[in-house]
Formats: structure tokens, sequence, C-alpha cells
């Protein structure tokens, strides 16, 4: 068990703005660029519950006081649970040197130092997602943050805003939400905790089995059942599983429940099994006291409470004995010195369990009133999103009427929980499906999912749009499992959008591999690494058909990243042809979606422009159908007179181009003379845009001299520029001799005005 507890700490992280998985040392986390030295730095960690934030601030804590991260004099760490209560409070020096360590001597001259080396301190706060009602944390804090008597919020505002201890470090972990960046604008480094790849999760089940007689066997049902080891892809997800699979092979079972929901039915019937003495209707009454508790903090985004404030000592001593609560220590106060003790919720995923129980089992729940807990009414109506497993809970509970330990929970007859279930049943058919965001779908479908009933898997497959986006949503294995459950039961032909979803390969292998998916995007990245996996495991068949569904059209580089991933499908197209004709004999065209793009956009900004689009020149001539290169950014990309010169010796190549843009990149006559030279070979091109950039009449008069000879151009627009009267009144006499060319903008600042009402006069081709 202490292996599989280091695993944990072990986890794969992810960066937000590229979503790109990589592995990362707790040594690098706080690595932040040269020159904010002297700045608060603010390091934010993410990651739903389970995934092991705080395994990862108690191993950084290990680390230091092993002699790591040796910048750092003093590290203190805090667990929002215990100092986020509103009516406490606190000060500074209370909060470091009494409340999470108390110096034998010195304190004071401790504290003092503190004050003067903030560079040297590491405030940890874990679990930032606790303190929910800082989203309207106040602008200023108290006069003297330092020594006068704060809340924890007035405290963290004055630490973000650097009226307290600048200069210091702040590490805060919390769940994914925006609601981190509306409290801290500003954010130094974001590291996302994806969790465990397919191949940790076997060796997560491996290792919790290690020694046992069961070992072989619990790895094969774990991964017989692939929406419960989908799920094991979460830590603690991970550790319900095994242990659920160890008291199942322990009674000689070789079955695991179907959903989550089942799970954790059949974990809490582990600890208190079906009894028929008098401790029944204790258990009972217990249970439903547990879920009214969970439901109750959670209203209040909290999991843990005062002994004070619990029904009695004997239901304490019964969530204690089960592993539902743990014991929990509350901060001295301030004023009273006196420390408060309670309990908190073993886990997240148990609390939400039990808040949905309570929605079941309170007898102020009307059948009509449980749908409003679903998490996909309207975008305004939500009445919780702290408890975000509820609503799967919640649905997948409706439909256990008949599990007899359910039965024995509830006092419901068999006709009320049918009444439930038609409730939702009719619920979920009146709602606009195809219109959902797809967050709101991907949480659809996991309630739907948990309740395994056909009628529902029937109608929402009915009411998919064809065109399925996901873009820009982290797609986790669990969503995978079930939309691709939904799509398999599905007679429509579906397109999907995967783009920026941080989807594993085999995510990835299992979506493309649907018969019914007829087409789908990707990043890049992940669809390269997709046929390099299946090349290597020989699964022609599947490459085959991923290529031929893969769509490229239109794409857009705005990183480096993206313009190296462009090349490497280029290069995967070589290694497809070679392979496909050794293994078919027969010759291939590769990848249909690169001889198909049309549109590419380019939009790297000034700093990586140049280098960019230079490397991007080299693969241009792999794309036979190109008809629109559109290198015109907000940002301004800034390739200059190198650049056009780069791209001007590969114009021969692109045949079918149409439309060229080169607006707002700094060319200046020297790029205009070399582009004015090869332009004749783009042989289709029927818009050119020179907008915003820096040609004179030199520039001018050398397009002025090639135009008659561009028989396909129609447009061109070469305004706001440099040119004078004398460079537009070259551009004029070469239209004259260019009756395919239908509209020439060409207004520059430089031009006099009557001269180009002149020109305008002479001919009405001519735009302003």
């Amino acid at each position: 068990k202490n292996s599989v507890k280091a695993m944990e700490k072990e986890l794969v992280t992810c960066s937000l703005q590229g979503r790109e998985k990589t592995a990362l040392k707790r040594s690098q986390i706080f690595q932040i660029p040269r020159g904010k030295e002297l700045e608060t730095k603010v390091i934010v960690v993410l990651g739903k519950a389970g995934m092991g934030k705080s395994i990862l601030v108690q191993k950084i804590c290990q680390d230091w006081s092993n002699g790591e991260f040796s910048q750092f004099e003093f590290v203190f760490w805090f667990d929002y649970k215990q100092i986020s209560s509103p009516e406490k409070q606190y000060r500074l020096k209370d909060l470091l040197l009494e409340f999470f360590v108390k110096p034998q001597v010195g304190s004071k001259e401790i504290f003092e130092y503190i004050l003067q080396n903030p560079a040297k301190v590491l405030l940890i706060f874990d679990g930032f997602d606790g303190l929910h009602d800082h989203e309207n944390s106040p602008r200023g804090s108290a006069n003297q943050p330092e020594k006068d008597l704060c809340s924890i919020k007035e405290i963290l505002s004055g630490l973000i805003q650097k009226k307290i201890l600048s200069g210091c470090t702040l590490l805060l972990t919390a769940r994914p939400k925006d609601k981190v960046y509306q409290c801290v604008s500003k954010v130094d480094k974001t590291i996302e905790i994806v969790g465990f790849s397919p191949q940790q999760r076997e060796l997560y089940v491996t290792k919790y089995f290690e020694g046992s007689p069961y070992c072989d066997d619990a790895l094969k049902l774990v991964k017989e059942h692939e929406y419960l080891f989908s799920h094991c892809y979460s830590p603690v997800m991970c550790r319900f599983v095994c242990f659920l699979c160890e008291a199942v092979l322990e009674m000689g079972d070789k079955s695991l429940p179907s959903t989550l929901t089942a799970v954790f039915l059949k974990l809490v019937q582990q600890k208190i099994p079906m009894q028929k003495d008098v401790t029944v209707m204790q258990n009972q009454e217990s249970l439903a006291t547990l879920a009214r508790i969970a439901w109750c903090l959670g209203e209040k985004h909290q999991s843990a409470m005062k002994s004070d404030l619990l029904p009695s000592k004997e239901f304490k001593e019964f969530a204690l004995k089960y592993g539902f609560f743990l014991p929990f220590a509350f901060p001295k106060h301030s004023d009273t010195g006196q420390e408060e003790f309670g309990s908190t919720f073993s886990d997240f995923v148990i609390q939400n369990f039990f808040g949905a129980l309570h929605l079941l089992l309170a007898e102020e729940m009307k059948d009509k009133s449980l749908t409003k807990y679903l998490s996909f009414p309207s975008k305004k109506k939500k009445p919780f999103n702290w408890l975000d497993l509820v609503p799967r809970f919640l649905a997948g509970l409706l439909f256990l009427q008949d599990d007899p330990y359910f039965c024995s929970l509830s006092n419901e007859d068999a006709k009320q929980s049918t009444k439930k279930q038609k409730t939702l049943l009719k619920y979920i058919g009146r709602l606009q499906i195809n219109e959902f965001c797809p967050e709101r779908l991907l949480e659809l479908l996991h309630c739907i999912y948990e309740t395994q009933s056909n009628d529902l898997f029937q109608h929402v497959t009915l009411k998919l749009k064809p065109d399925l986006s996901f873009l820009g949503v982290l797609l986790t294995p669990p969503d995978v499992h079930v939309l691709r459950s939904v799509l398999e039961r599905s007679r429509k032909e579906f397109a999907l959008d995967l783009r920026n979803t941080s989807i594993d390969i085999q995510g990835l292998k299992y979506l493309v591999g649907l018969k019914n998916v007829a087409s789908f995007r990707a990043s890049l990245g992940d669809t390269v690494r997709l046929w390099e996996s299946l090349k290597r495991t020989k699964d022609y068949k599947l490459l085959k058909a991923s290529t031929e569904k893969f769509i490229l059209d239109p794409f857009k580089a705005k990183t480096m990243k993206d313009v190296c991933d462009l090349s490497d499908l280029v290069e995967m197209q070589e290694k497809m042809i070679s392979c496909m004709q050794d293994v078919s004999g027969c010759s291939s065209c590769g990848i249909p979606a690169v001889k198909n793009l049309r549109k590419l956009e380019f939009a790297l900004g000034p700093v990586c422009g140049l280098q960019g689009f230079l490397k991007l020149v080299e693969i241009l001539a792999a794309f036979p159908s190109l008809q629109h290169l559109d290198l015109d950014a907000l940002s301004e990309n800034g390739i200059g007179d190198e650049g056009v010169k780069s791209l001007s010796e590969v114009f021969p190549t692109l045949t079918s181009l149409e439309t060229l843009n080169l607006s707002q990149n700094k060319i200046t006559d020297v790029g205009a003379e070399k582009l004015a030279t090869a332009l004749p070979s783009l042989s289709s091109l029927k818009t050119l845009s020179l907008y915003n950039n820096n040609i004179c009449d030199f520039g001018a008069e050398n397009l002025a001299k090639v135009l008659p000879a561009m028989a396909s151009l129609r447009v061109l627009d070469i305004q706001y520029n440099k040119i004078t009267g004398v460079g537009a009144q070259q551009l004029t006499d070469s239209l004259r001799k260019c009756p395919h060319i239908k509209n020439l903008v060409m207004w520059n600042p430089t031009i006099p005005y009557g001269v180009l009402e002149h020109l305008q006069q002479l001919d009405s081709r001519i735009s302003v």
C-alpha cells in the first residue's frame, strides 16, 4: 500500500494553454522566468478532486525538510478546510507561528526576519476552491495587515496584492474552475494534474495487490470493466476500485458493478452489511443523518464541521468507525487560544454520494424538485457546482430501485421509485440536447450512463447533432468512455472535433475507430502519436481508416509547436506512403487531409514569426490543393523581406494558390522586388494583399511591371504603405494593360488626395 501512495505523488501534468501532457519534476515547479526574483510569485496547481494535489503538497514539504528547495528558509502549509471559516480572524504572526508551527523561543525575532526576507518564504494554500466566497475579495484589506486581525480572505488578498510579504512565493491548489482566475488575476505558472495513464493504472492495481493471492485476477477483473478502469485515471477512484475488487474476490465473486453509483453503493454495503437485528434501524437512521450532513455542508462548500454541531456522540462514533469521517482539528482562535475539534468527510467522492442519497431519502424532496439538482438545466440556474458528482449519483440511484441493499436504506415502495424514474425520463425528454454546450452534454451523458436506461440511451442518440465539437474541453478517460458508449448505439454518422482536449491516445483510438464516426479533427501531435502507435502495433486497418477520416482543413498555426506538428504530419505522410506500399503492395496517396488542405493561416506573432514561417515554407510544397495562404495576424507576424524571399522560392510548387495575404508583415521594397519576380509563377492567384507594409515607389514599380503577366489576378490590395503619387501613377499605367484585374486598392497616406482622386477618375477599378 505504501508503494501505491508513492505512485500518487508522481503524476502527469498538463499545460492549460497548449494542453500538452509532459512529465514535470517537482524540482521544476518553482522555476520562474528571470526578472521576477523580487516579485510575489503565484503558482497554481489545478486538479479535480482526488487527483493528488494534497499529496503533491505533502511531498513538496517533505522534500524541503530533506534539503531540497533551498531557496526557501520557511515553508508554511495551510489546509483551507481549517482556516476558511468566515467568522475567524487571524493576525499574520499568529497564523504563521501559532497555528502552523509554534517556536519555543524567539517568535518575535523570527517574524521580523520573515517580514524582512519575504523572498525566502513559501506559503502553500491547499484547497483554494474551499474559500467559496473569495470571488468578491475586497480590493483593500486592513490598514496594517501584518499586525491587525484579519479574515483569511483579507490576508490572502493582501498577499496577492503584494501588501503583505511582497516577494514571497504563493502555491495555491484548486479544482480547475474559472473562479481561480477571478480571484488571482496574475498567475505566473499554472500546472494541471491530469492523472494516471493506462500503464500507470495497471501499475497501481498491480502494486495494490502485490503479495496478494488475487494479484493476477484483480488486474484482469478491473480491465474487463472498461468504465471502472477508465475512472482509475484518478488516484482516489483507483483506490476505491481496488478496495471493492479485493472485497469481491475475497467473497469468491468474479464481477464488479457497471456504474460508479453501483460501485459506491457496494462500498457502503461492504462497510455496513445488511442485518436483521435491531441495528438495522439504527444504521438506517445514521446513514440518513450522514447523507443530510453531506448535503448541508456541500451547499456551504464545506466538508468539515465542529464536533459540538454533530447530532450525537453515537453518530460521530458510527461515522468514524466505518471510515466515512476522519478526525479534524480547527485552528486556535487568535483571542481565546482555544483549539476546536471536529470531523471531516474522509473523501470528496464519498460526500458527493451521500449528498445524492440525501436528495432521495429526504421526505421534503418531491419528485419534480429532484430534477433541479441535475447540472444540466440552464446556465443561469445551478443550485450547486461544488458537489459536482451529485447529479451522476442522483441519476444512478433513481434507477437502482431493484437493488436489495438500496431498498433497505429507503422507506419508499416500488411505485414511488418508478414515479421518480418517470419524472427524470420526462425531464430529459424535454431538454434541447442539440443546443447543449460540450460541458453540459458530457454531464448529461454521464448521468444517462449511470442510469443504464436503454430508453434514455436511445433518446439521446436521436437528439445528438451530427457535428460534435469538444474543442478546448478537457476529455478525461471516463468522458471518452461514456461518449463512445452513446455514439456506438447510434445509427447516425458523426463528425468529431477533439482538438485541445488532452484526450489520451487510447481514447482517441476508441472514438476514431467507431464505424459511424465519419470524420474527426484532433490536435496534430495527438493524431501523429496515434498513427505511430497503430503503425507500431501493425493495426493497418485502423491506420488506413483513421487517415481517411482525419480532417485538417482549415488549419491555423498559432504557436511554434503548431508549425512543428504540421511538419511532423508531412513527415508522417511520407512514412505512411512507404508503409502502405510495403503492406499492400500497391501505391498509396498518403494522408488525404494533407493532400486536401485548402486554407492555411499563420499567426505566430512577432517573436517567433520569422523563425516559424521559414520552417513552414519548407513543407508548403506538400499541400498541392492549397488555395488560401493567410499571413495576416492581429499581433503582426513580421516575416519581413527574408520571409518573402523564402516564400517566393517555392511559388512554382503552389499551383492551386488563389489567395495570398501578406498584410502587416514589415515588407519593404527589397521584399517587394523579390516577390514581383516570382509572382507570375503563381498561375492560379486571384487575390494578393500587401496591406500595411513598408513598400515605397520602387516596390510599386516592380509590382507594376509584372501585373500584365499575372493573367489570373483579380484583386490587388496595396493600401497603407509608403507609396507616393509617382508609384501610384506607375500602378495605374500598368492597370490599363490588365483588363483581367477587377480591383486595385491603393489608398496611401503619402499619396496626395487630389492625385488619387484623379487616378480613380481615369480608372474606376481603383478603390480608395
